[in-house]
């Protein structure tokens, strides 16, 4: 009985050293590329809207989201931004009205926050009226509970 065998598996290594792997492991791949998906899915969405507003809460159900789009927000101070850019006083009207260029205008979404004055929000609905914007979407968050 003889334990020690003859050395009949180092032939093919040569020199008792490992022989090349020609398999790629990707399972670490894949991990990497499941993280950086979870990552941009959660900050795609805050990425959306650059003005923070409070939006006041709403049952309504949620509209589809479109390639052409116009943002307008307005913030607690009464500030008028069109997407992330601040406005000056009356020129939310010549800024849009540049926009407004072919058979069917982008789709306004409105973002006003929950403590301005009603009249406010109207008068800049009138300006994107005056513009040629006829459908405005108000934006809002959903609740399914009263506060």
């Amino acid at each position: 009985m003889s334990l020690g065998g003859g050395g009949g598996g180092r032939g093919r290594r040569g020199r008792g050293g490992r022989a090349a792997m020609s398999e790629i492991n990707v399972t670490p791949l894949v991990d990497v590329m499941l993280v950086l998906l979870i990552i941009f899915m959660v900050t795609a969405p805050m990425l959306a809207a650059g003005v923070p507003v409070d939006l006041p809460d709403s049952k309504a159900d949620p509209l589809d989201q479109q390639q052409d789009q116009i943002t307008v927000s307005i913030d607690a101070q009464g500030s008028v931004f069109l997407g992330e850019d601040p406005l000056a006083p009356g020129e939310l009207t010549d800024r849009l009205a540049s926009l407004n260029k072919g058979p069917k205008p982008p789709l306004v979404t409105l973002r006003a926050d929950r403590v301005l004055d009603w009249g406010r929000v109207a008068a800049v609905m009138g300006e994107l009226n005056a513009a040629g914007f006829k459908s405005i979407s108000l934006v809002t968050n959903s609740s399914s509970a009263p506060q």
